[in-house]
C-alpha cells in the first residue's frame, strides 16, 4: 500500500485556490463568471478538514507510533509557517496602520484563538483553521484506536458526520440574531468542524481496508462543481446574515462530497496508470505543496494592496488585479515552502519514525529439476529447490 497519494496533494491546489479566489471576490471585486462562482470559496476550508482527516487516517493506520511522536510530527508541520506568517501579518498591520491585535495573536501562537470569539481571527486571520486542525490532532489517536478496530461502527459514524452538517446549518434559527455570534458558533467554532474531520478519518481508514465500492472521479468532481453552482441562484435568493442564506451552508453541508472526491482520487492512484496529470501531476503535487503556504499568505498580500492602492475599478483592472495577486502570493509561497517549510519541519521532526510498513516479499519461484541418480557411496548433491 503506498503511503502518497499524489491527486489528494494536487486537490489541494484547487482547494486553496478556491479560498484564494473567494478573498479576491469578495475584497477586491467580481470577475464575471469566476466572481460568483467562487463567492462561497471559503468552503475550500471543509475540504481541508476532511482531507486531513483522511490522510492522517491513511497515514497512520496500522502504523506503531506514539502520540508524542504524532503531536511533534504535527506541530512541526503547521507552526513554524504560522509564526513567521503571524508576524508578517502584524508587521503588516503595523505598516499600513492598522490596529494591531495583539491579544488575538498571543492566543493563536498555542493555537486556541479559534475557541473564543474575539480571538478568533488570531493575528494573522487565515490562522483560524489551524486552531481547528490543532484541535483535531490531539483527537486523533484516540479516534483512530477506537474506530480502527471496529468496522461496523464506520458507516453509521460516515452518516451521522454527513447528517450533523445541514442539522447543525438548521439549528441556525435556534441561535442568536447577530451574525457575528451565529457566524462564530457555525463556520469557526473548532467543535462545528469536527464532524468533518471525523468523515474523512472513517473514510480513509475504509479506503486503505478497502471497504469501498470504486466511486467515479468524474462523476465526484461533477458533484461538488454542481454544488457550488447551486450555490449561485440560492445567493440571488436569500442574504447572508439571514440563517437561511447559503453561507453557513456552503461550508456544513459539502463535506460527503468532498469525502466521495477523496475516495475517488485515491482510488485512482492505486490503479495501475495512477492519477490524472491534472491532479497527480509533477506540476500539479508541486502546486498542492506550495498550498499551505499560499492559504496563509494570500490575504496579507490582498490586505496591503487595498490599503496603499485602493480597490480597482470594474472590469479589465479588477480581472488584472486578480492574476497579479494570484501569481505574486503564490510565488511567494513557493519560496516560503522551499526555504521555510520545508527546512523547519525537517529540523522540528527529529528522527524520522517508521511510516511504511515493510515491503511485501516477492513470490518465490520454484524451479523444478530432474533428480540425479546417487550411487551408494556418493551423497546427494541436490539443490535447494528454493531459488
Amino acid at each position: 500500500m503506498p503511503t502518497r497519494l499524489p491527486s489528494l496533494t494536487g486537490l489541494r491546489f484547487w482547494a486553496a485556490l478556491l479560498v484564494v479566489l473567494y478573498h479576491l471576490a469578495r475584497k477586491v471585486g467580481e470577475v464575471p463568471l469566476l466572481g460568483p462562482l467562487a463567492w462561497y470559496g471559503r468552503s475550500g476550508v471543509t475540504f481541508f478538514f476532511v482531507l486531513s482527516g483522511f490522510v492522517l487516517a491513511w497515514t497512520y493506520d496500522g502504523v506503531p507510533t506514539t502520540v508524542r511522536r504524532f503531536v511533534r510530527r504535527r506541530f512541526a508541520r503547521i507552526w513554524p509557517l504560522h509564526a513567521l506568517s503571524t508576524a508578517v501579518s502584524l508587521g503588516a498591520d503595523a505598516a499600513i496602520g492598522v490596529a494591531l491585535p495583539l491579544a488575538a495573536a498571543l492566543w493563536s501562537l498555542p493555537l486556541v484563538h479559534p475557541w473564543v470569539r474575539e480571538t478568533v481571527f488570531g493575528g494573522n486571520p487565515a490562522s483560524w483553521s489551524l486552531g481547528a486542525e490543532a484541535w483535531f490532532y490531539l483527537l486523533f489517536p484516540f479516534l483512530l484506536r477506537a474506530l480502527a478496530p471496529r468496522r461496523r461502527l464506520w458507516a453509521p459514524l460516515a452518516a451521522a458526520c454527513a447528517v450533523l452538517g445541514p442539522a447543525l446549518w438548521a439549528a441556525g434559527a435556534l441561535l442568536p440574531d447577530d451574525p457575528a455570534v451565529r457566524g462564530w458558533l457555525l463556520d469557526y467554532l473548532p467543535l462545528t468542524r469536527t464532524p468533518q474531520f471525523v468523515l474523512g478519518v472513517v473514510t480513509g481508514l475504509a479506503v486503505r481496508r478497502g471497504r469501498l465500492p470504486r466511486v467515479p472521479l468524474a462523476a465526484a468532481a461533477t458533484a461538488v462543481a454542481g454544488w457550488h453552482l447551486l450555490l449561485v441562484p440560492w445567493h440571488a435568493a436569500a442574504p447572508d446574515s439571514a440563517w437561511w442564506g447559503p453561507y453557513s451552508a456552503s461550508q456544513l453541508f459539502p463535506a460527503p462530497l468532498f469525502a466521495a472526491l477523496l475516495v475517488a482520487a485515491a482510488q485512482r492512484d492505486l490503479t495501475p496508470s495512477g492519477g490524472p496529470r491534472l491532479l497527480a501531476g509533477r506540476a500539479a503535487v508541486r502546486l498542492g505543496e506550495w498550498s499551505y503556504a499560499w492559504y496563509l499568505v494570500h490575504e496579507i498580500g490582498i490586505r496591503c494592496w487595498l490599503a496603499v492602492a485602493g480597490r480597482p475599478a470594474p472590469g479589465p483592472a479588477t480581472a488584472a488585479l486578480w492574476l497579479l495577486l494570484v501569481a505574486g502570493s503564490l510565488l511567494v509561497a513557493g519560496a516560503l515552502y522551499r526555504w521555510v517549510e520545508r527546512p523547519c519541519e525537517r529540523a522540528l521532526r527529529g528522527r524520522p519514525a517508521h511510516t511504511t510498513a515493510p515491503p511485501p516479499l516477492h513470490p518465490v519461484r520454484v524451479v523444478r529439476q530432474r533428480r540425479r541418480p546417487v550411487t551408494p557411496d556418493q551423497p546427494s548433491s541436490e539443490p535447494s529447490r528454493f531459488t
